[in-house]
Order: C-alpha cells, then structure tokens, then sequence
C-alpha cells in the first residue's frame, strides 16, 4: 500500500510554530498550487492546501521560507472525521509534510 502526495507551489501565508502539550512543534503551512488545465476563461485556477509541519521539517522551514517562495512538499495525506453539533459526521483530509524542499533562492 503507497499513500504518498507530491506538491510543487507557492507559500500562501508564513506558519507559525506552536507547541502541543506534549513539547512537539508543529506548523501550518498554507500552500498555493496551479491546476494544470485552464479553466473556461483560459485561465489556471489555484489550489489551497493546508500542509501540517511536525518537528524539525516545522523548525527548518520558518527559518527559510517566505511568502510567495516557491517549494515542493512531500508527505502524506490524512483522512480524519468529527462530529458535528447536529450530530453529522464530517470528514476532511489534511497533507501531512515529510520533506520541504526550497525550489528558488531567498530574495
């Protein structure tokens, strides 16, 4: 079995590192990626994707990265649910990063 995501886009926000109660650090980090087909305007819609940084990949990518930086992010994606008020389940996936790769230079 392989679950494995690849991106290659651009920082939408700068993470902020937080501490859980447990001491591990941890960061979101959101991400703009481009479709790879153009919409009825001919244009390429974008998008947003919420990456979890645990750790050190959470310490090593604030001390480098930059709104609009361009990176490549491999990780894993995580399917979680809760309950909703109105008792509904709701599902909803997240990208958990392994490895954050810098793909341009710090301006």
């Amino acid at each position: 079995m392989l679950n494995q995501i690849v991106l290659v886009g651009r920082i939408k926000e700068m993470p902020i590192v937080k501490e859980t109660t447990a001491g591990n650090k941890v960061a979101n980090l959101l991400v703009e990626v481009d479709r790879n087909f153009r919409n009825s305007l001919g244009e390429y819609e974008k998008d947003l994707i919420m990456c979890t940084l645990w750790r050190g990949v959470a310490e090593s990518t604030i001390q480098v990265c930059e709104v609009g930086a361009l990176i490549g992010i491999k990780g894993r994606l995580v399917a979680n649910s809760f309950e909703t008020k109105e008792q509904k389940p709701f599902y909803y996936c997240e990208v958990v990063a392994e490895k954050v790769s810098f793909l341009q230079p710090k301006s």
